[in-house]
């Protein structure tokens, strides 16, 4: 399998916005090197090397202090590169892995000792081959002991399918990239309206990032704005924030991961929404326990 062209901006620029103390980038990933950490067999893409010591030194260029750490499509269910640069910072990092369904309790006893606070059922077809409910309900009700939640990546045309089964989680469900709204349609279209009915159930949060991949204007994401402004002022303590760096899959642009940063006053206007954003909420979610 041929290796995807790299998809992170070479020279990512200094963010004019000043994150608080303590911020939170609450969806990134680390890919291989693949030498020491190889891609799986099964992966629909392999990725440019990118590893946890670039994360780290992007995250201190952006003003930033801790890293959530998401396993990525790419390496399966073998989550060695995640441990490995949660290991590396263990104060500053957390993560959410991806697991066999025959994973013992051993191993994810392991995993919380590292880090790991959650697990991600991934529903985007052409990234993977999603797994069957019972499944994955099994998974979240073993999870549940460990006192993690799980993450879901879905695309807008698939809520309506999905929405009793995510009602049936037995843990918090973290929703990615805002359940990948249809930007054209407005933050009134239907589409996003039934999201927002989802999100009235208190178990659900969302990831408000990530407009480099809903944009249709492109750069500097103007369009997507106001579906991330709805969703932290409706929801403002069940709201994150990412940079989804690497950028896996992008293929229309390099992501200016500094302008992403300075995305969020705009998203989150006042002081008081930034800190819950990127501060209160994932400090609650991921350390606070």
């Amino acid at each position: 399998m041929t290796v995807d062209p790299q998809t992170w901006h070479p020279d990512p620029s200094k963010p004019a916005f000043k994150a608080p103390a303590g911020s939170v980038d609450a969806h990134c990933h680390v890919f291989g090197p693949g030498s020491s950490f190889p891609y799986a067999s099964q992966r629909k893409y392999t990725p440019t090397d990118a590893p946890k010591e670039m994360l780290f030194a992007l995250r201190d260029h952006l003003g930033l202090s801790r890293n959530v750490i998401v396993q990525a499509s790419c390496h399966g269910t073998d989550n060695a590169a995640l441990i490995d640069a949660l290991r590396a910072a263990p104060d500053l990092t957390r993560g959410i892995a991806v697991v066999d369904p025959a994973i013992s309790d051993a191993e994810l006893q392991d995993m919380d000792e590292a880090g790991v606070r959650g697990i991600r059922f991934n529903f985007v077809r052409r990234l993977v081959d999603p797994g069957p409910k019972d499944v994955y309900m099994r998974l979240a009700e073993r999870v549940k002991e460990l006192g993690w939640h799980v993450v879901v990546y879905f695309e807008a045309p698939d809520l309506d399918e999905l929405a009793p089964f995510l009602k049936s989680l037995p843990v918090t469900v973290v929703i990615d990239h805002m359940g990948r709204p249809d930007t054209a349609s407005g933050v009134e279209g239907e589409g996003f309206q039934n999201f927002i009915a989802l999100m009235e159930n208190e178990k659900f949060w969302v990831k408000v990032g990530c407009p480099e991949r809903l944009t249709i204007d492109g750069p500097p994401y103007d369009d997507v704005a106001p579906f991330a402004r709805t969703l932290v002022k409706r929801f403002s303590d069940r709201v994150l924030w990412g940079t989804d760096w690497p950028h896996p899959n992008m293929k229309s642009h390099l992501p200016d991961d500094g302008l992403l940063v300075d995305r969020i006053p705009i998203i989150a206007p006042t002081e008081i929404l930034q800190k819950k954003l990127l501060v209160e909420n994932p400090m609650r979610l991921y350390w606070d326990r």
